[in-house]
């Protein structure tokens, strides 16, 4: 896959001691590509394949085949020892930045919830799951979280169906200690605000968000809580 995208993609390969193995994100602002790649796995064969979204803690477990998932109750490193690979770092500190708590939350401007809803139950295939979304509608544009985990790839749908709307996508830890947000239009990420600043920027860099440089006044600038990352 590296070799098709023309870069080297952050992720790496644990092998396992069966017929499973873990690809695991090394880029903390990637929440959501474990996501991408599993749905996309499940798709070419009929083993259930499984993502560990860290966006929360504890990390959320789910379950892929043929493209749709399930929500597993069960704890990512059990899981991931009784399938014969063990996630990297399982013995570190919880305060190591492998198991740092990672939320994603996005202001859609332009955009209202009655519009977003239909939409995104569009793209699930079916009625929203209660609580799976968080979704306020501001003086600033809807505001989108979860309840549940990770909004996953909600900000980019509405962005994608409604090309007018400027989504700002924010994903930091609890203490913003890491903090990055992604500008998008018509679906795609057109720029990128991070602290500290990404070595390998994927976008071109802006230096400020509304004006803003510091995370909690950019937080308050898009009307986003800040104690939503907590």
């Amino acid at each position: 896959m590296a070799q098709e995208l023309g870069k080297e993609q952050p992720f790496e390969i644990i092998l396992g001691s069966g017929h499973y193995h873990a690809i695991v994100g090394t880029d903390p602002s990637d929440v959501g590509a474990e996501m991408q790649l599993a749905e996309e796995l499940s798709l070419e064969g009929d083993e259930l394949v499984y993502s560990i979204e860290r966006a929360n803690d504890p990390w959320t477990v789910m379950s892929w085949r043929n493209g749709a998932l399930e929500v597993e109750e069960v704890d990512p490193e059990d899981l991931a020892k009784s399938l014969g690979c063990p996630l990297p770092g399982t013995e570190d500190s919880s305060d190591s930045p492998a198991r740092k708590s990672l939320q994603k939350v996005a202001l859609a401007e332009g955009v209202c919830a009655q519009e977003a809803i239909p939409v995104l139950e569009e793209e699930a295939g079916e009625p929203l799951v209660p609580g799976l979304y968080r979704l306020e509608d501001t003086s600033r544009g809807l505001l989108i979280a979860s309840g549940t985990g990770d909004i996953g790839y909600a900000d980019i749908t509405v962005s994608e169906r409604f090309p007018h709307a400027t989504v700002y996508t924010v994903i930091a830890t609890p203490g913003l200690d890491d903090f990055f947000v992604t500008i998008r239009r018509g679906g795609e990420g057109v720029e990128e605000f991070a602290q500290p600043p990404e070595e390998f920027p994927r976008l071109r860099v802006v230096g400020e968000i509304k004006g803003e440089r510091a995370p909690e006044r950019i937080l308050a600038a898009l009307g986003i809580p800040a104690e939503w990352f907590k």
